[in-house]
This record gives structure tokens, sequence and C-alpha cells, in this order.
């Protein structure tokens, strides 16, 4: 039940980064659309490029701020493959809309990029960040905690054995 609540609070940042995010997303968006004309698939990258990098600060200092940050390279690198797969779910199915279906006003491809792929995207992505980009550290439960309390106390034990040695070796 302790796992399902933590995974709730973790939705619920999520989508406050997220929602961040969409809001960089279709502003730029709609700003490269009217700025680029009928360039839409390199708006949606544009766009898409710009939140991303808007995501990654929140989920980095914020949400998932307790999380291993032992390999940024690591992090970074899955962070934007994860990211770019993303991209190309929401912007694939833009490029859908207009190409196969036909809509080509850009209220259209703001609600085919924005929201159809934004769902489609930010699912992939809550999946793989958590699973593979944020990697939680290891928990402690009570027989987590007594085992390793029994593997410290064993090294600890080690280490004390080899220290006495090399005092009697320096007598």
């Amino acid at each position: 039940m302790q796992k399902l609540r933590g995974l709730r609070v973790e939705a619920v940042k999520f989508g406050i980064v997220g929602l961040t995010g969409v809001v960089v997303n279709a502003g730029v968006f709609w700003v490269c659309l009217k700025a680029t004309g009928p360039v839409n698939s390199l708006s949606g990258y544009i766009a898409t490029s710009v939140a991303i990098g808007t995501n990654y600060l929140g989920y980095r200092y914020w949400l998932y701020r307790d999380r291993d940050a032992a390999s940024r390279k690591r992090e970074i690198t899955l962070f934007l493959i994860f990211s770019a797969i993303g991209m190309l779910i929401e912007n694939g199915i833009n490029a859908f809309s207009v190409h196969v279906l036909g809509y080509h006003s850009a209220t259209s491809q703001l609600i085919a990029k924005n929201v159809i792929g934004l769902i489609a995207g930010t699912a992939f992505r809550f999946f793989s960040y958590r699973t593979w980009v944020f990697k939680a550290l290891p928990e402690t439960g009570q027989d987590g905690d007594a085992a390793s309390g029994q593997e410290l106390a064993a090294q600890a034990e080690l280490i004390l054995a080899a220290e006495q040695v090399r005092y009697a070796k320096a007598e």
C-alpha cells in the first residue's frame, strides 16, 4: 500500500513537471507554426526539444532529486534517448493527422500533437524515466536493514582485525 501511495505522489509530481513542459511545448509550437508557416514537423521538433530541456531540470532537481545521480552522463544520455522516442511518438501522431487524415489547420495539429500525441508520449516517458533514467536507490526494509547491518558488521570486523595486525607490526 505504501508503494502505491509513493507511486501516486510520484505520478502527480511527474504531471506537474510535465504540465510545465506542455505549456512550454504548446507555446513554442504555436509560435513556430505562426513564424514558419507550414513547416509543421519541424515546429513540433523545435517545441518538443525546448520542453525536453525544461522537463529535465524539473525531473532531476525536483521530482527525482533523491534518486541515484552517480552517473550524470548515463542519466542524460538515457533521458535524451527516451525523450527522443517520446518526441517521435508525439510528432508521428501529428504527421499521421496531417498527411494521412488531412487535418492541416494549426488548431487540429495542436490537438493531434499536444493532446493525443502527448498522452501517448507521456505514458512512454513516465515508465521509461522511472525505470531506466532516474533509478531509485535501493530500498531498506526490515529484512534489508538486518542483512545490510550484518554485512556492515562483518566488514567492520575485518577492518578492525586488519588495523590490529597493522598496529601490532608497528610496535
